[in-house]
């Protein structure tokens, strides 16, 4: 006898079947309005992934500065959705003639109700792009000099190279997109460029105080609350099915296959890693695993509509195995990066991309289609890496990107925020007290 649930689709098959014409063309005309529904529930959902930044980022920190990295995530998408709308989205997806950028639908207003969903949930991309720079080079980096950084980030460097990927919506196309390149929901658009970025920021500003003896050796820096990294990977976790589902824009059931590959990836990540870790007899950390699962979904997110369950897995896999390795990679190049950021965005970004090229169902190992991913991993990180210099390098020369050493030493919360995240036990910060400049 068949089964309970089996038969239930079954009948409901049928059912549907059985539709008028008339009733079915009604189902047609609420196609849109559910389209938009899982849109916006989608761009909802990569909204909430910058509270799980906050709270693994801030977690990875230092008790003494964990307002000031909270307060980085919260105002960067604040900064980041006002450069998006006014600049951002048309260069991103205005009409692209030329292949290479957007020249029109700049400060947004007066479009299709329809597209201003594909603006929010587009914004929420940009915002999560620019938010990765912001625990690697936390600790001992300017408020002020970070948000300009992320304006620029949000405003130019991820739109111009997401419009050579993804545009254009009015009239044209990128270069790299009509060369076939494929990336999803931006294992190289939002996370490599972000990535990118990141190791810019981190090798123009500098490691913290005290970060790598004398010798060379690499000193931990304990973060203050593991908890937060862990609760922080949870909701990234979540936020990653609107992520990578909403990349459809339209509620298909495509979703089902790219949600699955998904949560495979991620958790194939988790296990490269410890598998990574244990090859090397290193000590089976949290943190370490926690980013391994970041960095499995990072690279499912440019292939997660091609490709079939086993190599979203491997995908994944490797993705965490190759987190380790370039963790320890930055550590030996003295690059403090506060919470793996390079690692997890952009060195699991290009694997992903790659990934995306090799295991395509259908099309397996075509080398053609690897050639193409590969002009695009080469393209985001000569783009990104060689812009971002030049901004980060601009900002310290001329703006002052890092705090003073006494700042640092005292933490950033109370030295640019006159706060503290724990006044109970930071009572000396507050007692001393600071000068308002």
């Amino acid at each position: 006898m068949m089964p309970l649930r089996p038969r239930l689709f079954l009948h409901a098959g049928l059912f549907l079947a059985c539709v008028p014409a008339h009733a079915a063309g009604a189902a047609d005309s609420l196609k849109p309005g559910l389209d938009m529904v899982w849109l916006i529930a989608a761009g909802a959902l990569v909204f909430f992934m910058q509270a799980g930044f906050a709270l693994l980022e801030s977690g990875m920190s230092r008790a003494k500065n964990a307002i000031n990295v909270i307060m980085k995530n919260y105002c960067d998408m604040c900064f980041g959705a006002l450069a998006f709308w006014a600049l951002g989205y048309g260069l991103m997806f205005g009409s692209n003639p030329g292949g290479l950028f957007g020249t029109d639908h700049f400060l947004l207003s007066g479009l299709d109700n329809a597209e201003y969903g594909m603006v929010f949930f587009q914004m929420m991309f940009a915002a999560t792009s620019a938010t990765i720079v912001s625990g690697a080079i936390a600790e001992r980096t300017r408020f002020s000099a970070y948000i300009a950084g992320s304006i620029v980030i949000t405003a130019l460097i991820y739109p111009i190279f997401g419009s050579w990927a993804w545009g254009a919506l009015h009239g044209g196309t990128g270069w790299l997109k009509s060369l076939g390149f494929i990336d999803f929901a931006g294992s190289t658009v939002v996370h490599s460029v972000g990535g990118w970025c990141a190791l810019a920021a981190t090798i123009v500003i500098g490691p913290r105080l005290g970060r790598y003896a004398a010798a060379g050796t690499a000193r931990p820096v304990l973060g203050h609350n593991l908890s937060f990294v862990a609760l922080g990977a949870f909701v990234l976790w979540l936020g990653w099915f609107g992520f990578n589902g909403g990349s459809t824009a339209a509620a298909d059931v495509k979703i089902g296959r790219i949600v699955l590959n998904t949560q495979l990836a991620g958790a194939a990540g988790a296990v490269g890693a410890l598998v990574m870790l244990r090859l090397l007899r290193l000590p089976i950390l949290m943190t370490a695993t926690v980013n391994g699962s970041i960095a499995g979904l990072v690279a499912i997110t440019a292939g997660c509509h091609v490709m079939e369950p086993p190599f979203a897995i491997l995908t994944g896999c490797v993705g965490g195995m190759a987190c380790v390795l370039a963790g320890l990679a930055l550590d030996h190049w003295h690059i403090d990066d506060v919470v793996g950021a390079v690692p997890v965005h952009a060195v699991g970004g290009v694997w992903g991309t790659l990934a995306a090229g090799l295991f395509q169902s259908g099309a397996l190992f075509d080398l053609q289609q690897l050639q193409v991913q590969l002009i695009g991993v080469a393209v985001a990180f000569a783009w990104s890496f060689t812009s971002a210099m030049l901004l980060y390098s601009v900002l310290k020369k001329f703006f002052g990107a890092r705090v003073s050493t006494l700042d640092e030493r005292r933490g950033l919360d109370f030295t640019e925020h006159y706060e503290v995240g724990y006044p109970e036990f930071q009572a000396d910060a507050v007692n001393t007290g600071k000068a308002v400049s």
